[in-house]
């Protein structure tokens, strides 16, 4: 199968550009044909104000780039990972007008959330979420805690949900998790249209050690990963276990202050994939104390690929991964005293046992390998081609006629 896949880097590198890179990966190690689209935030820099709003609204030279490659190497999918800010929605068209399938991965609450975490004030926010214009995101300076800025986003969701865009212009959206399928029904999304397709770990790095006698945190020192229940969880008094962190981010200072406060704290700063992985394997325990609904939470399933236990908050996409007492514990996110407890559960006297560790290994094995994935994939893509199929016919219309009007 030949599969256009395209992607809008942020400025910050984030598990959205590993997903990319991976599923491009996967496809071509099981025998397709991926081409790559990408544009990078950076272009953001040179660009004026009334540019990069109406490039967020509609872009017009993306919508043609697009057309030229379809047309170029005529991919049965068109798949989109993020198209924010600079692809914009208008490459949905593009890619309809040349009669290709269009597939969707909602990594994050964007079409719904101007802030794109459903995250405002140190906890989950839904403000937004089923209105048709999202204006709290705009009061509340949701996107870059600018009015301006917020009021560009919002001015964009708004527009394109009236137009239909999300209703009609997208054959299949993905969503990484259970929850992160109900949330967007939640939001007026078409059930039908919503399939879950969890991220994956491939090649198998295989089963650590699990020897290293300390508690893991792999993620971005920010607000929304719950650095604050982290280290107050590792400030109680009954919290002796070593924790390692591994990241950076704008909480940097508030770890660095822990670590000269409590000598079993200890920042690693950031790590390349492979020494996470080594990383991961040693652990006793991984710690995934999200403030935030994540829609998946990749940095789980890899400790489940190296047979480590995870402790996460009890929302959000986290909460169908982790099956507490079985695969891990969940706490009740942003309790600290809770973490502090659900982790001694889990360690008991020794460490997990190895019935956890053998069922968190055995979950990898059955829902998270990147065999198990492509098989996932492309039946999506196959479901997203019959109906473009059916689009085609229901309006009588060649594949060249549709959205010629946005040249």
């Amino acid at each position: 199968m030949k599969v256009l896949i395209a992607h809008n880097f942020y400025q910050q590198p984030g598990g959205e550009d590993e997903v990319f890179y991976s599923e491009g990966n996967l496809l071509k190690a099981f025998g397709h044909e991926p081409i790559t689209f990408v544009l990078h935030n950076d272009q953001v820099r040179s660009m004026g104000k009334a540019s990069l709003i109406r490039a967020t609204m509609w872009n017009r030279s993306t919508h043609r780039e697009m057309r030229r490659l379809i047309c170029e190497h005529n991919p049965d999918v068109v798949h989109f990972h993020n198209t924010f800010p600079l692809a914009s929605p208008g490459v949905y068209y593009a890619a309809r007008a040349e009669g290709a399938a269009v597939v969707q991965t909602l990594h994050n609450y964007r079409l719904m959330c101007p802030g794109a975490a459903l995250f405002r004030d140190g906890k989950p926010c839904e403000d937004c979420v089923g209105k048709s214009v999202p204006w709290h995101g705009v009061t509340h300076k949701c996107y870059r805690s600018s009015t301006i800025a917020s009021a560009v986003v919002a001015a964009t969701l708004t527009v394109h949900g009236v137009v239909g865009t999300w209703r009609n212009a997208v054959d299949i959206y993905i969503t990484p998790s259970e929850f992160t399928r109900r949330k967007y029904i939640q939001g007026g999304f078409a059930e039908d249209r919503l399939v879950v397709k969890p991220n994956f770990v491939h090649p198998d790095p295989g089963v650590g050690t699990g020897d290293g006698g300390y508690v893991a945190f792999v993620g971005r020192l920010s607000p929304e990963k719950g650095l604050d229940t982290l280290l107050a969880a590792w400030s109680r008094p009954e919290m002796k276990a070593p924790l390692k962190i591994v990241g950076d981010g704008p909480l940097a200072d508030d770890v660095r202050a822990a670590v000269a406060k409590f000598p079993h704290i200890q920042w690693l700063g950031r790590m390349e994939a492979a020494q996470v992985y080594d990383f991961l394997g040693r652990a006793r325990l991984l710690v995934v104390p999200s403030n935030c609904y994540e829609t998946f939470g990749r940095v789980a399933v890899e400790a489940f690929a190296k047979g480590v236990p995870v402790v996460a908050a009890n929302h959000g996409a986290l909460a169908d991964i982790v099956e507490d007492g079985r695969t891990g514990a969940l706490f009740v996110g942003g309790n600290s005293q809770d973490l502090a407890r659900q982790v001694q559960r889990v360690l008991g006297t020794s460490g997990p046992t190895p019935a956890m560790r053998a069922a968190v290994r055995n979950e990898y094995l059955e829902r998270y390998t990147g065999e198990r994935n492509i098989e996932s994939l492309l039946a999506i893509y196959r479901r997203a081609i019959t109906s473009a199929k059916n689009r085609r016919l229901a309006t009588g219309r060649p594949n060249n006629e549709e959205g010629l009007a946005y040249n």
